[in-house]
This record gives C-alpha cells, structure tokens and sequence, in this order.
C-alpha cells in the first residue's frame, strides 16, 4: 500500500526511499570527490617539485651572490632532479629582483637568493613595492659573512689602513659599491664614520661592476667580499690592505684585522645570503627545500667554494631564519643610524 500523505514534512514511502538513497549517494560522491581533490594536492606538495624551479638573483651575474646561488643550486637542483634556472634581476639595490619573487606564484617553484639588502632596503628607501615579513616565506641561511676586504687600486699611494686614512683626510679616495643601502655601502660608512674621513660613494649596479671600476681606476678603493675579489689581488690587479672581520682571512693570511691595523672599534663580519620563496607557498615545499639546502652545504666541494669567499656554511631550519632576520633588521638599521646614511626619495 502506498502511502500518499506528506508526514512531518518528508515525502511519500517510495519517494522518500529514493530520496534518501539519492542524497546519500550524492554525499558520498561529495566525500569521496573531495578526498580524492585533497589527496591529489598532497600528492603534488609531495612531489615537489614538479617542474625546473626559477631561482631570482637580484644582482648582475658574476658577483658574490651569483657565485654562491649558482654553487649551491647546482647541487640542490641535481638532489631535487629538477633544473634550477638561475634568473639575474639586478638594479636599485635588488629591489626589481626581489619584487619579482614577492609577486611569484606562491608554490616553491620560484625562489629567491638575497643578501641582507632584503632587509636593509627599509631604512634605506622611504617606499618598497614589497614588505619582508609579509610577502615571503623564509627557507634557509645558506651563508654568514666573516668579513671584507679593503681592496685598493694599485695605483693608491697607500699601503696600509693609517696610509689610506691619512689620503681620505686631503679628500681624495672614491670609492665603489654594489649600490645605495647596500652592506658594502654600509661597511665603506661605518668605515669613514670610524675614522673621522669622508669618502666619495659611487654607486654601481651590482658587485662585479663595482670591482670592474676599481680595476679600472675609476675609484681608488673598494670592500669586498673576498670571493671575486681574491684572483684579481693574486694577479695584481687590484691591492688588499686589510680585512674587517674578527679574524684573519685564511686565503689571504699576510693581511691584518683592522683591529691589528689600528682600527680598533670597527669589526664587519659581512653579509649572509638567504633563500626565500613568495609568502603561503606549500609548508612542505619549505621543508623539503630547507633539508636539499642544509644538505647541500655539507658536501665538501660547496663548503670550500663558501669558505674560500670569506663565508661559513649555515643552513638554519627556516622559523631560526626568520627569527634571524628580525634580528638583522634591528642591526641593520643601527648602522644605518651610525653610518648617518640618508633615506631615498623613490
């Protein structure tokens, strides 16, 4: 018999019957359509990654950065068994290169390789297209600085720090730097400030051309991450008078400390080099990244590319990067402050 009443409000028996087979069919297809969506995108973060991964230098190829991304990535990517494409986006201090990550896909597969100007650039310029600890992810510290060299034309009347200072004092030492905010702008200033002289800034667009215009005579004097600069002092290309880290530098071990060369309120252990991605990518992407990276770092033909540079191997997991770079925005913008550095106007 079939029942035609409506009952508290469901429809007839046979109607309800198939109503109710026909919604728990849908759930079901609604459940299982979803779990097989999520299991896929698991899938992909586990396999990542999945294409060639872009990594961004933000500076001319050639220089310290380059050199140091190119060394590692070369390992990393053979780990992943993926191509990482090294992208050079030079200019206004990495501010174009770095831009370009902030604004990437947020999925790991395009990546930054940026010194401290990531976080020197705010007390620098009064405007940034970017926000550091809103638009990136950190992934790791691959480097830490222990110093510059103070490289000199040959042609400089000076060989040793008290020499040069004394030239500074009559006004004619220029000098070249990778940019505006840049560390080894910074390093020059606090140089100066800690001297009593003033130095003529030339700014260039990466470190490779600043070393170029001290080989060319352009400037007299320069600081330098070791890295680039060692071959052209062994060919005699260029002269090194001091280092301005707390120890000597092993490559060049004739060379005093500023402290041992009468400087003695004036240590640079020189800039670190990060990786990061676009803010939200993929947690595991990070993680995976992070562990290819520190993994990387202790293979012996990348540590002695680092420590020949003038650099020590890192490689922190990326909540102490971040941690880190909170710090180093703090530092950074005291030696800003000391080194009386204007802002730009942008």
């Amino acid at each position: 018999m079939i029942e035609s009443k409506m009952c508290y409000g469901l429809p007839p028996v046979r109607e309800r019957q198939w109503w109710c087979t026909a919604s728990f069919l849908l759930a079901t297809c609604a459940s299982l359509s979803g779990g097989l969506a999520q299991a896929a995108d698991t899938s992909a973060v586990q396999a990542f990654p999945t294409r060639p991964i872009r990594l961004v230098v933000p500076f001319p190829a050639g220089g310290t950065a380059d050199v140091i991304a190119r060394g590692v990535a070369s390992e990393v990517g053979a780990q992943l068994g993926q191509t990482i494409v090294i992208d050079n986006r030079g200019g206004a201090n990495g501010i174009i290169g770095i831009d370009i990550v902030a604004k990437s896909a947020p999925d790991g597969h395009t990546l930054l390789h940026s010194t401290a100007s990531i976080v020197i650039n705010p007390s620098i310029y009064s405007r940034l297209p970017y926000d550091t600890f809103r638009d990136f992810d950190p992934v790791t510290n691959l480097v830490l600085g222990t110093g510059y060299l103070v490289v000199l034309h040959p042609a400089v009347p000076a060989n040793t720090v008290r020499e040069l200072i004394s030239l500074a004092r009559s006004g004619k030492v220029s000098y070249s730097s990778p940019g505006v905010g840049n560390t080894l702008h910074l390093a020059a200033e606090m140089f100066a400030t800690r001297t009593g002289v003033h130095l003529l800034h030339v700014p260039y667009k990466g470190v490779a051309p600043a070393l170029g215009a001290l080989l060319a005579g352009e400037v007299q004097m320069t600081l330098i991450p070791p890295t680039i600069a060692v071959p052209q002092i062994k060919a005699g290309r260029a002269k090194a008078i001091a280092f301005t880290g707390a120890t000597r530098f092993a490559g060049l071990p004739q060379l005093p400390t500023m402290n041992e060369a009468g400087v003695t309120d004036l240590v640079l252990t020189g800039a670190w080099h990060g990786w990061f991605a676009a803010a939200k990518s993929p947690p595991k992407a990070i993680a995976r990244l992070h562990q290819e990276v520190a993994k990387s770092l202790k293979l012996p033909k990348v540590r002695e590319l680092i420590i020949a540079g003038g650099y020590d191997p890192d490689g922190r997991s990326p909540a102490e990067f971040a941690r880190f770079l909170r710090a180093e925005t703090g530092r950074y913008a005291e030696m800003v402050r000391v080194a009386k550095v204007p802002k730009v106007s942008n």
